[in-house]
């Protein structure tokens, strides 16, 4: 795909990943199959309920700006969100039909869970009931990959089955065979702000869930089911939120750290953590600062209720508070390093100095002791009964 998407080229294939307990992951192949033997039907029986949605959004985007239909399917609005559009499909047999509909818009044959797209170089994303066909546990990384591909204040307009249930038998399903996850309005809101994205608006219109949010400055979760350690830092400085990292600045030793001890292998890759080593990041307060003193006691406090629910939902072996000041202002104002037995969401908890270079008390040393004591704790959750 030339010009500003900056596209990766799509392969014969279509890309997937490993997660954290090292399986293969990606698109549902059994899904796709469905849209690529049925897709006509499919498509013969829906309109496009939502094409006032579909150009209000496309005025949200800079005219001319690149922007793209994510599932676009049979081309239902891809016409009417904006020029300067792509189409994505994971079913080569619906991009056939989105074709038809569309000769002249680029399409582009890849998969939600691994978007072929460079890095912030899309100015908005329409993503109409395709989402839904992520399992759950796996979307908070493709709406990382996501984040990662738009430009900042980009604005999202994504729809994804409203209620609570995950699987292969919908009973509304009238094409049959398909996965399906569906979303609860509080679940979906922390997902998306753990992604890195502003909600702006949630409306629950029958079987469905419309969320409209905006591509923050900041960094987006790296989690998943199957974690052994999630790491929770304060929150993003602006130098991370732009580099697309935590604990990017130069100076700071959570990665020295991470490698001396032997919790990950890359530095600076907070993908390769979470999928080949299990471990997850993820931020006390999602806003990007210059410094914490910028924080309130209000974001500490909603900040530490939506920690404790995704623990609660992922379940990691144990949690790493990577600073004293985030468990201080959220939990226990007199908190010294170490394990902590009043854990969150059922986890246990391990607490360690800040990694920042200005913090000049703890040592490289002191900081690597400090994540292989976390990372013991967890094998040793991971294994009791």
């Amino acid at each position: 795909m030339p010009g500003p998407y900056r596209c990766r080229p799509a392969p014969a294939r279509l890309r997937t990943g490993c997660g954290a307990s090292g399986k293969v992951v990606g698109v549902d192949r059994d899904t796709v199959e469905v849209y690529d033997r049925r897709g006509g039907q499919w498509a013969a029986n829906r309109r496009p309920v939502r094409r006032a949605q579909a150009r209000a959004f496309a005025r949200r985007v800079p005219a001319g700006a690149p922007r793209v239909d994510l599932g676009c399917g049979a081309g239902r609005y891809i016409t009417d969100v904006g020029d300067r559009v792509v189409g994505l499909d994971a079913s080569a047999g619906m991009l056939e039909l989105c074709r038809r509909q569309a000769p002249s818009v680029p399409l582009v044959h890849g998969d939600l869970e691994a978007l072929p797209f460079g890095t912030r170089s899309l100015a908005g994303a329409w993503a109409n009931m395709s989402y839904l066909h992520v399992p759950a546990d796996r979307l908070p990384v493709a709406l990382a990959d996501l984040h990662r591909a738009l430009a900042v204040g980009a604005p999202l307009d994504v729809q994804v089955l409203a209620g609570e249930y995950e699987g292969r038998a919908l009973p509304a399903d009238d094409v049959g065979g398909r996965f399906f996850a569906s979303w609860t309005p509080g679940r979906f809101d922390d997902v998306l702000t753990g992604a890195g994205f502003g909600l702006r608006r949630v409306v629950v219109d029958g079987d469905a869930l419309r969320a409209e949010a905006v591509r923050d400055r900041t960094l987006a979760d790296t989690v998943g089911p199957g974690m052994r350690l999630l790491v929770v830092g304060l929150n993003p400085s602006l130098y991370a939120a732009d580099a697309g990292v935590g604990y990017a600045r130069p100076g700071n030793r959570f990665w020295p750290a991470a490698l001396a001890a032997g919790i990950v292998v890359r530095h600076g890759d907070a993908v390769d953590a979470l999928r080949t080593h299990g471990v997850g990041m993820t931020d006390l307060v999602k806003r990007a600062t210059v410094g914490a003193a910028a924080l309130t006691a209000a974001e500490y406090r909603a900040g530490f209720g939506r920690v404790e629910r995704l623990v609660r939902w992922l379940g990691p072996a144990a949690v790493c508070f990577v600073g004293l000041a985030g468990w201080r202002a959220a939990v226990d104002g007199h908190a010294g390093a170490g394990p902590h037995p009043a854990g969150i969401g059922g986890r246990p908890v391990y607490v360690m100095p800040s990694t920042s270079g200005a913090n000049a008390h703890a040592s490289l040393d002191t900081l690597t002791a400090h994540l292989r004591a976390a990372a013991a704790l967890a094998d040793a959750a991971g294994t009791s009964p």
